[in-house]
């Protein structure tokens, strides 16, 4: 659609979503009884093999304009037509800040190739629809979602709601989503995209100290999509402005869409949660169940993210429990819960925020961090044996 809103039928049940929620129910007692044994599914022996790499090849950030302050990371999807402007091996990446640094007023989102080049996918040129946060995420047709958290000022005192914004392959606005009772202050996202028309978007809000979940039909031409249901399915996470920070609570989130559970990053109290059937929920769990509490190694965890393996990493912002020995760490833990190695992706604190993984099969998973104290993004393809 062309127009500034996104259509909400939170009240209508599609048949394709009661299918695939019917089947997500069923499942779901068998995903929690794996869950008991630790934080994921217990991997093979063989696999318990660190993923995180030596330093990468890294690409500037900042587009023409100056924005600044990198947050969310997404792969472009294989699936995506070449139509547009949107490049199947590209990444994208969102910007908070603009030239000046103010935080809640960046409008860009660039595109990297993997060779480094650098070009602006889109401009949010709509006043109040400042602030690109970490919240990112692609349709396998290649509509990209994106969250907004702005701010007048550039600090989280005259911070507002915010809410998502939908743009097609080619870096049209579609529509919008900006209702507070749903999202406020989104700052993190999970896509759960089977390609079949129907995906499930997983939305914190660092805010309210929620997530919702967004059950979206969508269509092949990538120029349409349609919010079916809408679900707060966490609820009770702290959260609070932050005058370094701008905001602190909820953040960054992965799907383990085999085991339909929702890891949840808390920056207040480093930590990380999961939500039990998050794909079926149809009210709030809270904070669902505590998985991580690592005070050594998570210093306010601000994004997450699964490898083919089953391993969660981790993108530790300092913004809480900040240790000058361990700066801006991407930290990897394997099976239970068990702590496998950390890397840093800048010598200071405070420039490790949004992470995102791709895998290209046959053990081979391609990995983006951003380091937002030198406004680049860090590429690395590794081998998981």
């Amino acid at each position: 659609m062309k127009n500034d809103t996104l259509l909400l039928f939170p009240g209508e049940r599609l048949d394709r979503v009661s299918r695939f929620l019917s089947t997500r129910i069923a499942s779901a007692a068998a995903a929690c009884a794996i869950l008991t044994a630790g934080i994921l599914t217990p991997a093979p022996a063989a696999a318990q093999t660190n993923i995180l790499p030596l330093p990468a090849p890294q690409a500037s950030t900042v587009p023409s304009n100056g924005d600044v302050n990198p947050y969310g990371v997404a792969f472009v999807p294989a699936t995506v037509a070449t139509d547009g402007t949107l490049q199947q091996s590209g990444i994208l990446v969102s910007n908070f800040n603009n030239s000046l640094n103010l935080q809640g007023t960046g409008t860009t989102i660039v595109q990297i190739t993997p060779q480094g080049k650098t070009s602006v996918f889109f401009t949010s040129t709509v006043s109040g629809q400042q602030g690109l946060s970490a919240a990112l995420g692609i349709l396998s047709d290649g509509i990209v979602i994106v969250g907004y958290t702005p701010s007048t000022d550039g600090t989280s005192q005259t911070a507002g709601p915010g809410g998502l914004l939908f743009i097609d392959r080619k870096g049209n606005l579609l529509g919008t989503i900006s209702n507070p009772s749903l999202i406020n202050g989104p700052w993190g996202m999970a896509v759960s995209d089977q390609g079949n028309g129907f995906a499930q978007i997983f939305v914190s809000n660092v805010e309210a100290g929620t997530v919702v979940r967004l059950d979206l039909k969508y269509d092949s031409t990538g120029e349409f999509a349609q919010v079916a249901d809408t679900v707060t399915i966490g609820s009770g996470f702290a959260h609070s402005g932050d005058p370094a920070a701008f905001e602190v609570g909820p953040s960054g989130l992965a799907y383990d869409a085999g085991a339909d559970v929702l890891f949840v990053a808390s920056e207040v109290d480093s930590s990380i949660y999961s939500i039990s059937r998050a794909g079926s929920l149809t009210e709030s769990a809270g904070t669902g169940t505590l998985v991580i509490q690592d005070a050594t190694h998570l210093h306010g965890p601000l994004d997450l993210a699964l490898s083919p393996d089953g391993h969660l990493l981790v993108a530790n912002s300092d913004g809480r429990n900040a240790d000058p020995n361990q700066p801006s760490e991407l930290v990897e833990y394997g099976a239970g819960a068990k702590f496998l190695s950390e890397f840093p992706v800048d010598p200071n604190n405070g420039g490790a925020f949004g992470l995102a993984l791709h895998s290209l099969g046959q053990g081979v998973t391609r990995v983006a961090a951003v380091d937002d104290n030198q406004n680049v993004l860090d590429m690395w393809t590794t081998v998981v044996r």
